[in-house]
């Protein structure tokens, strides 16, 4: 069973790491994320072991973080955040203002030293005591090796050198950075929080002519809900009353409105413009649009990319091995080559506060989930910073033709009687040949042919998987297919120059002639095929049922590099096996797909990307990225933000270490003081996380 947890308050990425670890121990967990950018702890727990598990993460997550909150996470609970500290920000005024009184005491004063000795130690323990204290009861624990640590230990040690000034100084700036780092992690929170901030309050339900605001969650489906002008649409449903305008942004990026009139399906998250509009529910509030999108957003963070893991398992032993290291420094010189022992401690308690990993440990995941939130602006769900880093490698694109290149609405563009039938007679035969079939092409053959079919006179209807349908009418056996059907009946049939599906007629062994359908390109295919090779995409292809003719025509058209057709769904699963083997070292094969009826082909990708599958169970289940609208382009809105979301990611890691890197050395020469050490940790933080934001701008 799932259980999830909200940590409100949680804002180091250090105790993040050390909570996921310790929830990992406990007996029947066999799987847990903790998710800093949503603050969200997500545990795998058998039934049997589920008991008092409440109590065992409170433990754990107060162990290593004494502040935080932890709620049992009901569905879709909005993302609280913390608000300002007044008590921090009390103490840290406070401090600062000590600070200064103590060394004018020192300098300027004949005062006793254990007066202004007495006077640090106030400053120290007013801004540094919390630390000292969570440090105590870390290593009480056996927990070495955090933040914590490495700053009592860093000014204790300088206390002992008589360094005091110096050791309030540099818990001051330390608290002052983790305070502006607090800050803007929140921040990151709250612009991540908008992203999903189309949870609806409440819904306007209708009983006997009566109108009453209820929870979205009491509706049931079949019900009949009010949306007035201005407000969300609570549940998905069609519209059986009004029309009106729909602002539709925040579900698909686009900021055009769409018209909703009766008998139009429409979806939980839309926000009402301009009329008021009575809907019938279609789906309960768990399974909404808007649950959906808010449930895969909050949980994408917990797929982490490649990079993620290393920089956390990086983390994990980068810490001690630097401990290591200043212990060296401060004992090593002075014990074997007469060093003074004053500086060499100095240098190993500078080597200590340079060291933390926090600037990589935060920065790295809110830059990619940054990321996904970004996409998700742009109408891209996707579903992990394992998928957002692979589109970043992608080497090959594979397409479906139907609803994902072309428009999916069929039309008749040719009728070719033969042996004495005339068209007419044509289009009435294969019109009750296609009178149950609710695929596309029939039901373009029955909007075609214009009247009512009489089904009363038809019989012994049969669908041949992949080749067509007969039927008996009135005595008649008809056939309707494609060429497989007809080679299969041994029936020779002649190509003929135009282009389309080909639906081929047989009226009691006797061939009487073909119809001829094409679908309609979307526009938007040529751009995203023209810019898929500009972002360097190697090979793009198409893959259809329609014959290799057909095929052939659309692909010329849309330039797509290879297309092969007449396959059924294996035949797809099959291609696109071929197609895996036939990557670039380290590039990656993403599927486009309607989601409907590629489940098979989508799961195998790479990158599995369903289009239009917005509401669409079969797309959110099966795909790894959800295209919220029939835009094939949007994946190169999505690549462009895994490139960027790459790039800021990798400056971070350069910038973090190649400034703690320089710093160290500094500190070993004996050239940095405290100072500058503070910034090495805290500012090169705060810099990182504010460069981790601007993924969510863009």
């Amino acid at each position: 069973m799932i259980k999830e947890y909200s940590l409100q308050g949680l804002n180091c990425a250090n105790c993040a790491a050390k909570i996921e670890r310790a929830i990992k121990n406990i007996e029947g967990v066999s799987y847990v994320s903790v998710n800093i950018a949503t603050s969200l702890l997500q545990i795998d727990i058998s039934d049997s072991h589920s008991i008092d598990l409440h109590k065992k993460v409170k433990r754990i997550v107060h162990h290593y973080e004494p502040d935080v909150t932890v709620l049992e996470k009901t569905a879709l609970r909005r993302v609280n955040f913390e608000n300002i500290n007044r008590k921090k920000i009390a103490r840290l005024t406070i401090g600062a203002v000590s600070l200064p009184i103590g060394l004018a005491l020192e300098n300027f004063f004949n005062i006793n030293g254990y007066i202004i000795l007495l006077v640090f130690i106030f400053c120290y323990l007013l801004l540094g005591g919390t630390i000292v204290l969570r440090a105590f009861k870390n290593i009480t624990t056996g927990n070495f090796f955090d933040e914590n640590f490495l700053m009592t230990i860093a000014t204790i040690g300088a206390f002992a050198i008589g360094q005091y000034a110096e050791a309030v100084a540099v818990m001051l700036f330390y608290q002052i950075g983790e305070f502006f780092q607090d800050f803007a992690v929140n921040k990151s929170k709250k612009t991540i929080a908008k992203l999903m901030d189309i949870r609806p309050d409440y819904a306007n339900l209708q009983i006997d002519g009566t109108t009453k605001k209820v929870a979205p969650e009491t509706v049931q489906i079949g019900d009949v809900i009010i949306v007035k002008p201005g407000e969300k649409i609570p549940l998905d449903g069609m519209v059986i009353e009004g029309d009106a305008l729909l602002d539709t942004s925040a579900l698909t990026g686009e900021a055009v409105p769409r018209r909703a009139s009766v008998a139009d399906n429409v979806l939980s998250g839309c926000v009402n413009q301009n009329s008021v509009l009575t809907i019938k529910v279609t789906q309960t509030f768990g399974q909404s649009t808007a649950s959906k999108i808010i449930d895969l957003v909050e949980n994408a963070a917990n797929k982490k990319a490649p990079t993620e893991k290393f920089i956390t398992k990086f983390a994990k032993y980068y810490t001690p091995v630097v401990v290591g290291f200043a212990l060296v420094i401060a004992v090593i010189p002075p014990l074997l080559f007469n060093g003074v022992w004053f500086d060499w401690i100095s240098r190993g308690l500078l080597f200590l506060v340079i060291s933390c990993p926090c600037a990589l440990v935060i920065s790295i995941p809110l830059s990619f989930f940054g990321g996904i939130g970004s996409a998700s602006k742009k109408g891209v769900l996707i579903k992990g910073g394992n998928y957002l880093e692979a589109l970043n490698n992608l080497d090959l694109v594979v397409f479906d033709k139907t609803g994902t290149l072309t428009k999916g609405t069929f039309k008749i563009t040719a009728i070719q009687p033969e042996n004495e039938f005339t068209a007419g007679e044509l289009l009435e035969t294969v019109a009750s040949a296609e009178a149950f079939s609710n695929h596309p092409i029939a039901l373009s053959i029955l909007h075609e042919y214009g009247k009512a079919v009489d089904k009363n006179v038809l019989s012994e209807y049969r669908e041949i998987a992949g080749h067509g349908v007969s039927v008996n009418a009135n005595g008649r056996t008809i056939f309707a297919g494609n060429k497989k059907l007809m080679d299969k009946m041994g029936i020779a049939t002649e190509e003929t120059p135009s282009i389309g599906t080909k639906v081929h007629v047989v009226v009691d062994g006797l061939y009487v002639g073909c119809v001829v359908i094409s679908d309609e390109i979307k526009p938007d295919s040529y751009i995203a095929i023209t810019e898929l090779k500009a972002l360097g995409v190697r090979k793009t292809v198409m893959l259809t049922g329609d014959n290799q003719q057909t095929a052939e025509a659309f692909a010329s058209e849309l330039r797509v590099d290879e297309v092969f057709g007449s396959l059924l769904p294996q035949h797809k699963v099959e291609k696109v096996e071929i197609l895996n083997g036939q990557k670039r070292a380290n590039g990656t094969l993403a599927f486009i797909g309607d989601g409907l009826n590629d489940a098979p082909v989508l799961a195998m990708a790479d990158v599995g990307v369903a289009m239009g599958g917005l509401g669409s169970d079969a797309a959110i289940e099966a795909a790894d990225v959800v295209i919220m609208t029939d835009e094939p382009s949007k994946l190169v809105e999505a690549i462009k933000v895994a490139r960027f979301t790459k790039r800021v990611v990798w400056q971070n890691i350069v910038f973090a270490l190649g400034v703690k890197s320089l710093f160290l050395l500094l500190g070993v020469a004996g050239i940095a003081t405290m100072w500058e050490a503070v910034f090495a940790d805290v500012g090169v933080t705060l810099l990182a996380v504010l460069n981790a934001m601007r993924v969510m701008k863009k």
